[in-house]
């Protein structure tokens, strides 16, 4: 299997593209979230932007529909005062059998410099970072079941920003985790930063077998799984993946494992609760807790333009070392 790594990072251990979080060091991360620290005061004053990508153009390349995800990447690049471009790809040459790579090549034509990638494929972030001509910077949005990576350090920064710090929390992850993207990257992430201990929590159907593998703790019931967290995950039921009928209804789901005041309780009193979104209510969370005093989803969605700003420019900032090492000498 390809390093991640020997793609994403530069000889010297800058971003150069933002694939995933597994491997990724710890002072890598702790990087991008002070930089997304530093972004967010800028989101609180009159004039947003910051010239950080002035002259850059980014490409948004949704092969998957998405809201929350795509509008964060458009105003993170538009506060980095980078040129848009959101390609349609239900309408474009793709949908008419132009290939990917074709694709690829009439954007790179064009001299973009970056590509904001989600597609329905795992590795499809790593194929084309891996092909793409140099200097162009990847950044993965969400690729099949494999990786979420933007979204997870949202993620940790909003438990940092709540919790004062990610080192030594007890996180529990809760729902559809054979199917998320975004939990593995959390768990990744959040075993590099040192969280005391990641709990996955849900049926046995929705838990992978290798979980073990990952650092994480499995539980299957909410009682045992929410006892003493720090932090509480919940994850939709990703039904457009499921090729087979792996619970009996979503009531049932519910009367299980959807969160409840009266689930919630069996976490520390000061136990915030974050979802990546879409909330499907009544489902995976009441409306009485998404919308409670421990609920900081609203935060979380702040936070994603700050990350995503971050990585934005940290990438580019690692392209362009790059190129400049590899001009001709005068």
């Amino acid at each position: 299997m390809i390093d991640p790594n020997k793609v994403q990072l530069t000889d010297d251990g800058r971003l150069k593209h933002f694939l995933s979080t597994e491997g990724l060091s710890r002072e890598l991360l702790t990087e991008i979230l002070d930089t997304a620290d530093s972004f967010i005061s800028t989101q609180e004053r009159a004039v947003k932007t910051v010239p950080l990508l002035r002259g850059k153009t980014v490409v948004n390349l949704f092969f998957e529909n998405s809201t929350r995800t795509r509008s964060t990447f458009e105003l993170a690049a538009k506060r980095l005062s980078a040129d848009i471009l959101n390609l349609d790809i239900a309408r474009s040459a793709t949908s008419k059998g132009e290939t990917l790579m074709d694709t690829l090549w009439n954007l790179e034509a064009m001299y973009s410099d970056m590509f904001v990638v989600r597609h329905s494929d795992s590795g499809a972030a790593h194929f084309i970072a891996e092909h793409v001509t140099p200097n162009v910077a990847i950044i993965n949005a969400g690729d099949g079941r494999h990786a979420h990576p933007t979204q997870a350090m949202l993620d940790m920064l909003t438990i940092r920003r709540h919790k004062e710090s990610i080192e030594g929390k007890v996180v529990a992850i809760v729902g559809d985790i054979l199917h998320s993207r975004v939990a593995r990257c959390q768990i990744h992430a959040l075993r590099t930063l040192g969280a005391a201990e990641v709990r996955v929590i849900g049926p046995g159907t929705l838990l992978p077998a290798d979980i073990d593998s990952l650092g994480a703790v499995p539980y299957y019931d909410m009682k045992s799984g929410l006892a003493d967290c720090d932090v509480v995950i919940m994850l939709r039921l990703q039904k457009e993946r499921m090729q087979n009928a792996l619970l009996p209804s979503e009531g049932e789901f519910f009367k299980l494992y959807g969160l409840t005041e009266e689930k919630l309780a069996y976490a520390k009193p000061d136990a915030i609760v974050m979802h990546p979104g879409p909330i499907n209510r009544g489902v995976e969370i009441e409306s009485a807790v998404a919308d409670g005093s421990h609920s900081v989803i609203l935060n979380q969605v702040s936070y994603g333009i700050a990350v995503r700003m971050a990585v934005m420019a940290m990438a580019m900032s690692g392209q362009q070392t790059l190129a400049n090492s590899e001009e001709p000498a005068r």
